[in-house]
């Protein structure tokens, strides 16, 4: 495991995931303050990816809280090593990462990892909130499309996305996008509205402008009719 080769937030998670582990007394860091740790995180991916697919990050929590309650203490001792499970989860993380040409390990592939981990509280609470990994992997694929993470920075910019820009095809699916057939004089209307702010002169004067015109706005008649048919 190459550290380096962590985005920032991957990075800061594992070392917040120390940080529970001994805020608890715990010697070993384990998945489940991995878990903790990301859906802790601000302006961090995990939770609202949860949130996405109807998975409760306050529920995941509890749950998590509750795993951690059952991990014996030890008090006094150094603590803050990684354990078995939590090497073989960031091993599975690396594996996500290269199954999409990842250049970095993000936030997404250890949550990836974790929902994939067959036994073990992190996994099993995941699960138990209905968040499993091809339901994240969904959910992941909606956030960020086709990009992949080439820097060490890239939760910020699907953040930036899921912020500023429209999902079209989740409006399309929830019917709150406005029906296009039907509607062939509004959509001429727009066009000419268009054409005319954007061509003023050439609109007025120009025969070849009003050929064109008079075939852009047959297209949308044509066209919905095409899908009607």
């Amino acid at each position: 495991m190459k550290l380096d080769k962590f985005t920032v937030k991957a990075q800061e998670a594992l070392q917040e995931a120390q940080s529970i582990a001994r805020r608890r007394d715990q010697q070993e860091i384990l998945p489940e303050h991995v878990l903790a740790a990301l859906l802790a995180q601000q302006d961090g991916l995990v939770a609202p990816l949860l949130q996405r697919i109807g998975a409760d990050p306050k529920l995941v929590q509890a749950r998590l809280d509750d795993e951690l309650r059952k991990v014996a203490q030890v008090h006094g001792g150094e603590g803050g090593h990684l354990a078995q499970r939590t090497l073989k989860v960031l091993d599975a993380a690396e594996d996500e990462a290269e199954k999409v040409k990842d250049e970095y390990v993000s936030t997404e592939h250890i949550l990836l990892a974790l929902a994939s981990e067959k036994r073990g509280g992190a996994g099993e609470a995941l699960r138990a909130s209905g968040a499993t990994r091809d339901r994240i992997a969904q959910a992941l694929t909606a956030v960020r499309g086709s990009q992949r993470v080439t820097s060490q920075d890239p939760e910020s910019q699907y953040r930036a996305l899921e912020k500023y820009a429209i999902d079209l095809t989740d409006r399309a699916r929830k019917g709150k996008l406005d029906p296009v057939i039907g509607r062939d004089e509004e959509i001429r209307r727009v066009i000419q509205v268009w054409w005319t702010a954007t061509f003023p002169r050439a609109s007025r004067t120009s025969a070849s402008s009003r050929s064109t015109w008079a075939r852009w706005s047959r297209a949308p008649s044509s066209a919905a009719s095409s899908r009607s048919g």
